[in-house]
Order: structure tokens, then sequence, then C-alpha cells
């Protein structure tokens, strides 16, 4: 039988995550074409902060070589960006006028930064940290010029503040939020976050606003205006205060957008069944996922209908995060923060760096927020995810699974009691 064509947009971690369970579980089914719009292979964007530190090389990084596109017999268009795809004739096309027809489409965009709409925002030495090429602008940076204002304290606007005072340059961080990393950490957490960072070098400016980028008079931004009236000086300025789901050329071909690209439980778009969504770029039941975890258990499925097995279906993802800020190991997940109806367990070591909150509802865990010790992480979002009743173990949950194994046989049946 001839192979089916499968042609992919994006060549990012979700979309070859995908190829790779399909050509693990269905070789041959395909003839596979992929664009990709940056000129380097598969790599793992997470790495980025290493190389940006000096940690680690841009070749190191590298997750799927040309050789293993070509040990598939994938035909890999580097450097292209696809600007339309014709949904009628089956065709996508490349800014260069490249094409190529399906049989099943695979669109894997991902996403891009949010680029602050403010004045200023489109001189030179104002970037986003999003890929190879925005690492290697920064490292060069770093070199010639001192002064770095990082607009967002998220994780990658965090990585990005240490990247480059390793590297030697003065960096201001400016967020909006009362405390760093506030979709991840509570106030306690995110406090002990800024002191640590604080002894480090690094300075913040939290809850404030930026105003505009100011002009050195030469089309180089010289400093960052804030609209309490302060002014940060800044020769590089780098935004980081979050992404969108990248879906302007799945609106143009009509695909249905809300979020993301609109998918089922298939990854199957719900407008085009021959046209399939995986990443950050898709949205399903309303949720966009910019975690590799939700992303990753995407491709499972969807290589499973691309392959016409017509098993497996995606109900969606409960995530945690598990960070390392510059050395310093960060754990949370569920509904830490707390709340009417929940009670909380605290402990708290300042000489050690350590705190934990465990967020109860009832007989239940609920939520976990860690910060300096995170170890047992990955055992209460076990309990989290599965919503055990918690029985004999609830007097011993904050000192880990280590404390609570005494009880293991006994458990089952205590949690069924409970139950």
């Amino acid at each position: 039988m001839t192979p089916l064509k499968l042609v992919m947009i994006g060549n990012g971690m979700a979309g070859v995550r995908t190829l790779e369970e399909l050509l693990r579980i269905a070789p041959g089914h395909y003839d596979i074409t992929v664009f990709g719009a940056e000129p380097h292979p598969n790599y793992n964007r997470i790495l980025l902060s290493p190389v940006l530190a000096g940690e680690q090389t841009l070749d190191e990084i590298i997750l799927n070589p040309l050789s293993w596109y070509a040990r598939h017999g994938i035909t890999l268009h580097l450097g292209k960006t696809v600007t339309q795809i014709d949904r009628i004739r089956r065709t996508v096309t490349a800014a260069d006028g490249t094409r190529a027809r399906y049989d099943r489409l695979l669109i894997a965009t991902g996403s891009q930064p949010f680029v602050l709409p403010v004045p200023g925002a489109d001189l030179a030495g104002v970037i986003a940290y999003r890929d190879i090429a925005d690492t290697q602008t920064m490292i060069e940076t770093a070199r010639t010029h001192r002064h770095a204002v990082v607009i967002g304290g998220g994780l990658l606007g965090l990585e990005a503040a240490n990247g480059l005072a390793i590297r030697g340059m003065s960096v201001t961080v400016v967020h909006l939020g009362e405390w760093l990393l506030n979709r991840q950490l509570d106030p306690t957490a995110g406090a002990l976050l800024e002191t640590s960072l604080r002894q480090r070098g690094l300075d913040f400016a939290l809850g404030a606003q930026t105003a505009a980028l100011l002009d050195d008079g030469a089309g180089r931004v010289r400093a960052v205006q804030l609209k309490d009236g302060r002014t940060l000086p800044a020769d590089l300025v780098v935004m980081a205060a979050g992404i969108v789901p990248h879906t302007a050329l799945a609106e143009q071909a009509g695909l249905l957008c809300q979020r993301g690209i609109v998918v089922n439980d298939t990854l199957q778009t719900v407008t085009d069944p021959r046209i399939y969504a995986v990443g950050e770029c898709a949205a399903h039941r309303g949720v966009a996922y910019g975690l590799v975890a939700p992303l990753f258990e995407q491709a499972q499925v969807c290589a499973t209908h691309l392959a016409e097995f017509g098993i497996g279906r995606y109900g969606g993802s409960q995530t945690h995060t598990k960070l390392k800020v510059t050395g310093i190991h960060l754990f949370s997940a569920g509904d830490f923060m707390g709340g009417q109806g929940t009670e909380a367990i605290l402990l708290s070591d300042p000489v050690d760096g350590v705190y934990k909150k465990l967020v109860l509802k009832g007989d239940r865990l609920v939520g976990v927020c860690l910060y300096g010790d995170t170890g047992d992480g990955p055992w209460y979002f076990e309990l989290l995810r599965e919503g055990r009743p918690l029985g004999p173990l609830r007097d011993r949950l904050m000192f880990g699974e280590a404390a609570c194994r005494p009880l293991a046989t006994d458990a089952p049946a205590a949690w069924r009691e409970a139950a």
C-alpha cells in the first residue's frame, strides 16, 4: 500500500514526540514531511536557561539530530514558515513557496511570547525569551552591555535574569504580581525565593507596571519607565510576561480557535477531522497546557489515532510544577493557596531554607507548596491526584513518604474504611 501523507507544521517537543510515538506503533504508515520555522532540529526548549547560564551548549540540548529525520525518511524543511493551509486542496505552503500535500495534518506551532503593548517595544535591545536565537542575543549582549531589565517574575523571567547575572549584567526583574512566581507559590514561599535571589545579586520591582521603554536617540533602548515614575537603566529588555497560543495560521484556515486551536479528546480539531493539533497551540476542554507532561500525554493519544488504531482518549491533565530556580528547588500542585473549607498544615525552617504547606479538605490532600525540600513532591502529587482518603496517614503526612511507610500495609484498608 502507498503510505498516506502526513505533514506536521512545527518542529518542537510536542509535535516530534507525537512522531516518535507514531513511528514506534505504526512504522511506514505515513510519508512524513515536517516544516520548522527555526533553522534547528528538535531541541529541548526547557534547557535554554542552562545554555544562557553557560552550563550547557546548544549541541547538548538537541533531542533529535538531523540523522534521526533521515533515518526515518522524514522530509525536513528547516527555516521555513508555513503561511497557508488550503483545506480544500489539502496542501500547506511556506513563505518561500515550498508546498506539500497532506492526507493528515498535524499542527504543532506552539506558542509565542506576549509582548507588552507599550511605547518603545519595537526598539533594538528589546527581545522575548523563547528560542535559540533569543538566547544567543542575550549571550552576545551580555558581552558588551551592563544593564538588563527582565519584565516578568515567572519561571522564565527568573531564569533569564539569573543567566544574565551570571554573565555579568546588573539585572532588575519587574513583576506585576506582589510576589515572585505568584502562580506557582504562595506569598510565604515567594518571599523566601525573593530573599534568596537578592542575596545572589538580583534586584526586583514588585507590584510594578511598565509604562514605556525609552529610546537612547539612536533607536536602542536605554531605560524602562515604570507607571509609578521610577526609571530603570536598561541596555537590554527581556519580555517574559507570558505566552499566547500560536493560532494565526489555524485561524486563517478557518479552524475554530478559542484560547488555542479547539481539539476533542482524540486531538482532532473540531472543525476538520483530517487536522490534528497538539502542544501549546491546542485548546482541550478550554485549557491550553504549557507544561511538558500534558503535551507528551497528548502526543501519545494523538499518535494512536493518526495510526488509525482508534484507541486512546485524552481527558485532560492534572498538573504539578516542579522547578529549580538557580539551584533552589520548588514544587506545587493543586489548590496550594487554600481557601474556604480547607485547612493548612505548615512547616517552616528559615535556617535551613525549608517551607512546606499541605492544604487539606476533609480527609483529602488538595494542595501542596514546597520550598527548599521537594523530595516528597511526587508522592504528595500522587495522593492529591488519586483523591485518596488520608486515614491514619494524616498525622504523619507533613514528614513525607518515609514517615508514612510503616503504615503502608494497613493504609489501603484504612483508606477504604474512610471512604
